[in-house]
């Protein structure tokens, strides 16, 4: 797919990111991708003063995806309270390369690149095919 409006993606995580609840570090940040159906879904993240509870945007991101009908993300991008483009953690590459279509592209801070050069020999659903059954 080359049909992707980054500026589209890049206006809906800023938005996103002004939804954010963010007491504690007040560091805000949105997530926004394009689903294989042509929506956009975002998602912004949730403190909790149990550090460890906090939700990033991509978790709020997921959810979405699954509340608005489902498919597979096919571009993301996730900015700061900013608007600056920022990466992914760890935990949350791993969540999205869950729910990505194979190649999924990210605009991360170093320009576009995929899934899998952001996250290289990821471990996903695949390796549980056939597990316990």
């Amino acid at each position: 797919m080359t049909d992707i409006d980054w500026g589209a993606l890049h206006d809906a995580a800023r938005e996103a990111s002004q939804y954010a609840y963010v007491p504690y570090s007040r560091y805000r940040v949105g997530a926004a991708a394009l689903v294989t159906d042509g929506r956009i879904i975002a998602g912004c993240n949730v403190e909790n003063a149990s550090y460890g509870l906090t939700l990033c945007a991509e978790c709020g991101l997921v959810s979405e995806l699954h509340l608005s009908g489902g498919g597979q993300l096919v571009a993301f991008v996730c900015v700061n309270g900013d608007g600056e483009t920022i990466m992914p953690c760890g935990r949350c590459r791993q969540l999205l390369y869950e729910h990505a279509i194979p190649g999924m592209l990210l605009d991360t801070v170093s320009g576009v690149r995929s899934i899998d050069e952001v996250l290289p020999d990821a471990f996903g659903p695949r390796d549980l095919e056939g597990i316990g059954r």
